[in-house]
């Protein structure tokens, strides 16, 4: 400590710059020694290209005219370095010139003391050198329509929401952000749990099939699971896969409730912690029972993209519309008309239900109130799915799943008793 304050007070900017800019040059060395022909930079160059952008930014001090005049002079002289590469090889790539003028930009940014940008901008420029071969690898395994799909995430979450007023509007409170916000909520963990079954196709079984599936659908995943088990021989293996489906439903729910309303996060999130655990593990056990067919199972279903914008906008509608019959209910209805609500809406779908509730849980409605319609609609659900489960499945699999799910909704429906 007492040689860092006896040190002139550039010294350590003048040591960041030449260390962040060797670490560069290294890696353009070893990517020189593995390649024949000309190739711009090493060692040397680099860390002379940092300190000249840290010289340069201290002679300017504020002034950027003669800053990028000679960011335009580095930069010319690394076009003459590319138009030789051309002249020697029909094809050429420009990454080490363009990699020492980030080097040139990292050199300004530490002599105005942007420590961490300039730190952030030579890590990132290490790791988009070293992992040329992953990254190549990685944009030929990618689909056309999942760049696509990526642009709708960013449309739904970086250009639509920001835009959006924060206020709410009219008797029901309607706050368009907000709205969008679940949207934008959903369709993450949906995406995500999309993006686990692409990346782990093939690999797992039915068992992470189930776990995966029941982040992205519980309803879909049971739907999915009962019809291929009407034609195979493994009752146990599928069954069990359904309940660890509609367990994993807990588990979304909770995170939901973290996300949008913390008192009813504080109410639901033991329980429906302790729920989704117990059914995984008891999905899990069942699985393992043997079955009459010892062939080995294996995953074949392809989730469907979630992030369609019509689907998004479906959604947000029927969210609203749930708020305002929620509401409606409270005003009009009381305890026993959310109850009926929640218990028909969770026949065909949990999430709009919940997420109303959860904009108007401790304000318009009594937390107590608005969780155990939660508990309600989820256990609604589960009977829901297991009838599904039973009309599609084999006899033996479609039995063993209503019995299943009718237990997990009876044990679902015990955190009413301290909601009462």
């Amino acid at each position: 400590m007492e040689i860092y304050q006896q040190l002139p007070p550039e010294a350590v900017k003048i040591v960041l710059v030449l260390f962040l800019s060797f670490l560069i040059g290294l890696e353009r060395e070893e990517h020189k020694a593995s390649k024949s022909g000309y190739s711009f930079g090493g060692v040397r160059t680099f860390p002379l290209i940092g300190l000249i952008g840290y010289s340069i930014s201290l002679i300017a001090g504020q002034q950027m005219a003669p800053l990028a005049t000679g960011f335009a002079v580095i930069a010319a002289f690394l076009l003459l370095s590319y138009w030789k590469k051309l002249s020697a090889a029909e094809a050429s790539g420009v990454t080490s010139e363009m990699s020492g003028l980030a080097t040139f930009l990292v050199g300004a940014l530490v002599c105005y003391d942007h420590f961490w940008i300039a730190t952030t901008l030579a890590v990132a420029s290490l790791l988009l050198l070293d992992l040329k071969v992953a990254l190549e690898k990685l944009a030929t395994t990618i689909a056309p329509q999942e760049i696509l799909t990526i642009a709708k995430f960013l449309l739904l979450s970086g250009v639509i929401l920001p835009a959006l007023p924060r206020q709410e509007f009219g008797q029901f409170h309607i706050n368009p952000f907000k709205t969008w916000l679940v949207v934008v909520a959903i369709s993450t963990i949906s995406y995500a749990s999309y993006v686990l079954q692409k990346v782990t196709k093939g690999q797992g079984g039915v068992v992470l099939a189930a776990l995966l599936g029941g982040a992205y659908s519980s309803t879909a995943t049971t739907v999915v699971m009962a019809k291929r088990a009407a034609r195979e021989q493994h009752p146990h293996l599928f069954a069990g896969g359904i309940l660890i489906a509609c367990g994993v439903m807990y588990l979304r729910l909770a995170a939901l409730l973290a996300l949008f309303n913390h008192q009813l996060m504080l109410a639901l999130s033991v329980p429906f912690l302790v729920l989704s655990g117990s059914a995984v593990v008891v999905g899990w056990l069942w699985s393992r029972r043997a079955d009459k067919s010892t062939e080995d199972v294996q995953r074949e279903s392809e989730p469907k993209n979630p992030l369609e914008l019509l689907t998004a906008i479906m959604f947000a509608a029927l969210f609203l519309a749930m708020l305002v019959v929620t509401q409606l209910a409270v005003t009009y209805l009381g305890r026993g008309g959310i109850n009926v609500l929640a218990a028909i809406m969770g026949i065909a779908d949990v999430d709009p239900l919940i997420l109303g509730l959860t904009q108007s849980a401790g304000t318009l409605t009594p937390v107590n109130v608005a969780a155990g319609a939660i508990v309600i609609a989820a256990a609604s659900n589960n009977i829901a799915k297991g009838v599904y489960a039973y009309s599609l499945a084999d006899r033996k699999t479609g039995t063993a799943s209503l019995l299943l799910l009718v237990g997990l909704a009876t044990a679902g429906l015990i955190p009413l008793f301290w909601l009462m």
